[in-house]
């Protein structure tokens, strides 16, 4: 659990999203990082005795923004997101832009541009707690689909998440690791690290416990999408002279076609 200062419940919601309710303690204000389920999140926050303020946003797709209309009407929250939210919900109170700080009460997040998924996709890391929110920009051994964003943008964006301290705890917004992991295998023979991951992961799944969150750390060790094993990846791709980028496109073209 990150500083007691900022408390953070996770809860699962729709079919594979999850849903964050954070707190700065010290003010009692409260935002949900996004907004899959409108109905699910009223209902999380009034059983743990939270009262929403904030609507953060990273990025205007339905099971992220959909539920903002609902949350407002009901709770008179504070949106704070990307311009491109508007293409489906009110247009955000607050714009938030990649380099500028937004508050939580007395707890501060910095927007970083994560954009590939979508063009302005961001996320909010709080340094001082070692917490950042990335929506669907990185997922635990996996990356978003790039719907709008180009493989340079995407893997850029992913650079800048792989900057952070390795102690960053990440909260990614669905549950899909251990379809993941089996692409992960599909790419060649796994290193120890991520086997060893795996095994993890398929056992906790077995258990029905959550795989996220996840840290900058374990995912710079065995996440292929930012390049782990790279050498092992050059080899087993057959790109030993492509660059980075051409790398990271190639297995993000890889992942959308897997079954």
């Amino acid at each position: 659990m990150p500083d007691a200062k900022l408390e953070i419940h996770q809860f699962a919601c729709l079919s594979d999203n999850y849903g964050f309710l954070v707190r700065d303690a010290a003010t009692g204000r409260t935002a949900t990082i996004d907004t899959p389920d409108a109905d699910a999140i009223l209902a999380e926050a009034a059983r743990i005795g939270w009262t929403i303020t904030d609507i953060w946003n990273t990025h205007w797709h339905p099971d992220h923004a959909g539920g903002n209309a609902a949350i407002v009407a009901a709770t008179g929250a504070k949106v704070t997101g990307p311009a491109e939210v508007a293409r489906i919900a009110a247009a955000p109170d607050v714009l938030a832009a990649p380099g500028q700080t937004v508050a939580l009460g007395g707890s501060i997040a910095t927007v970083l541009d994560v954009g590939g998924h979508t063009l302005e996709h961001i996320a909010y890391h709080f340094a001082e707690h070692t917490v950042a929110f990335v929506g669907d920009a990185l997922f635990a051994l996996g990356c978003g689909r790039l719907f709008e964003g180009t493989a340079e943008q995407a893997h850029a964006s992913l650079e800048r998440l792989m900057a952070l301290p390795d102690a960053t705890t990440i909260y990614c917004a669905h549950e899909y690791t251990q379809a993941n992991a089996r692409f992960c295998e599909s790419l060649g023979p796994a290193s120890a690290a991520l086997a060893s991951r795996i095994a993890q992961i398929d056992a906790a799944r077995a258990a029905g416990r959550p795989t996220v969150p996840t840290s900058i750390g374990l995912e710079r060790a065995t996440n292929p999408f930012v390049l782990a094993d790279e050498a092992g990846l050059r080899a087993a791709l057959g790109l030993a002279d492509a660059s980075r980028t051409a790398l990271f496109a190639e297995v993000r073209r890889r992942k959308d076609v897997f079954r």
